[in-house]
């Protein structure tokens, strides 16, 4: 087993850490935030990630894993280090690198024996050899040092289970020596490897990425013209999915997508292709169409209502995904902010998402609108004069049609994740409307099914 340390305690970063510590590695996660480092090392993850806790707690005990604010001491006796800090977008699109630079003159200051610099963080396509020159720049002790691209392809929600169990492992590295050292650290994983030259890896994540929010984007755009025409979004999406080239997952209609990776990625690969003269149509397509989408339900809801002014209006969700607390990119942040705008009242429920959407909206008024948070999905609903879904939390899923007729003034529901059956919402008085589906009273008696298939999602 080897010494490895691990730059960075966000997603990427501190699943990595825990997770290479529960294949028996010797780890050390390193961060600069004191309050973040003690939180960790009495157990407790800063992020909530399924399973996440349970396993820091694990090999915290047993000696495996451990965190601190000294990258130095970190960094001097690793085999390897691994890079999962953040590359955040920039105004153009563009990949903020600052944080890449910064630790990996940390480690060219620091390593005092032979090392494997690891960047797992999405990068653009190029970025690990310059890396690769900055620490030699840098280098303060004559030791080998060679750096290799190994990037993510985890999902918030279930990032802990898609390391452990990924489909396969991308490596890419220059060189004999750095190969068989990470085939040997991610052994243990006993999974598929495919390993390809620096570039080739890096590549490879935004252009897995990219498809991915491309199948999105093309499905959302799909479901608009179905509303048009007299189509049913699920029903078509079923029909496509037994087609194996199509395949089943991402083929789920909605607001479009958010989080930390496919509208940072779609944009950055934007950007890379401009740089070189080319343009990805494609890409720059799905970009547009997302844009669009996340805020189809306050255009509907707008068309439907004279004003918001001084309504309820309850919102369930505010994440961009079930089982994450992450609202980056979330469709919640543009819809909310423009109902504030137009007056609102609103009562937001989101067990897991409040406490971080409330950092940028404290409960209070903003503008002509207030927002204010609750603990259960009753006292949203309560008189509220309209309802949004923006999360398919499955204690959002588990709300009964009913629920809304008896707790809402007007039961008037515009659902973004596509939830419910849209007869049975009829059926229980409610005023339902949904993404890319046939409203109940032009169904003429036929029951809109779904989509019975996995579906998948970022």
């Amino acid at each position: 087993m080897y010494k490895l340390a691990v730059a960075g305690t966000g997603y990427v970063g501190l699943v990595a850490g825990v997770c290479f510590a529960e294949m028996g590695h010797q780890v050390i996660c390193v961060d600069i935030d004191d309050k973040k480092v003690d939180l960790m090392k009495s157990g407790v993850s800063p992020i909530f990630e399924t399973g996440l806790e349970a396993l820091l707690q694990k090999n915290f005990a047993a000696g495996r894993l451990d965190f601190t604010t000294d990258y130095q001491t970190a960094y001097k006796d690793a085999d390897v280090v691994f890079i999962g800090v953040g590359t955040p977008e920039q105004p153009d699109g563009s990949a903020n690198l600052s944080h890449i630079a910064t630790v990996a003159r940390q480690i060219a200051e620091s390593i005092e024996k032979d090392c494997l610099v690891v960047v797992k963080s999405t990068v653009p396509v190029g970025t690990n050899d310059r890396v690769e020159q900055f620490i030699q720049d840098f280098l303060v002790h004559d030791v080998k040092v060679e750096v290799a691209s190994n990037p993510e392809f985890l999902s918030q929600g279930s990032a802990v289970h898609d390391t452990l169990h990924a489909e396969r492992i991308i490596i890419g590295t220059e060189s004999k020596w750095a190969e068989e050292l990470l085939m040997k650290i991610y052994k243990p994983f006993q999974l598929p490897i495919v390993s390809v030259n620096r570039r080739s890896a890096e590549m490879i994540k935004y252009a897995s990425n990219d498809f991915l929010a491309l199948k999105i984007s093309y499905m959302n755009d799909i479901a608009n013209l179905c509303e048009l025409v007299g189509a049913d979004i699920e029903d078509v999406a079923k029909g496509m999915s037994f087609d194996e080239r199509i395949g089943s997952k991402f083929l789920h209609a909605g607001i479009g997508f958010g989080g930390s990776c496919f509208p940072k990625d779609t944009k950055a690969l934007d950007y890379l292709a401009k740089q070189h003269g080319y343009e990805l149509k494609t890409v720059k397509a799905a970009i547009e169409v997302n844009k669009d989408q996340k805020t189809i339900l306050y255009k509907k809801a707008s068309r439907r209502l004279i004003t918001f002014n001084g309504l309820k209006v309850a919102v369930l969700g505010l994440t961009f995904k079930p089982g994450t607390d992450d609202i980056r990119e979330a469709a919640s942040l543009e819809n909310i902010s423009l109902l504030l705008e137009q007056g609102a009242d609103i009562f937001a429920y989101d067990s897991v998402g409040a406490e971080n959407f409330a950092r940028l909206y404290p409960e209070g008024a903003y503008g002509k609108g207030r927002i204010s948070y609750v603990t259960n999905i009753e006292d949203a609903l309560e008189g509220a004069n309209v309802c949004f879904i923006f999360t398919e939390w499955e204690e959002v899923k588990a709300v009964k049609p009913g629920t809304f007729r008896v707790f809402m003034r007007t039961p008037l529901v515009f659902d973004g994740r596509n939830i419910y059956r849209v007869e049975e919402m009829q059926a229980a008085g409610v005023e339902y409307h949904s993404i890319g589906r046939i409203p109940a009273s032009r169904q003429g008696g036929k029951e809109s099914r779904g989509l019975e298939v996995q579906t998948g999602s970022e």
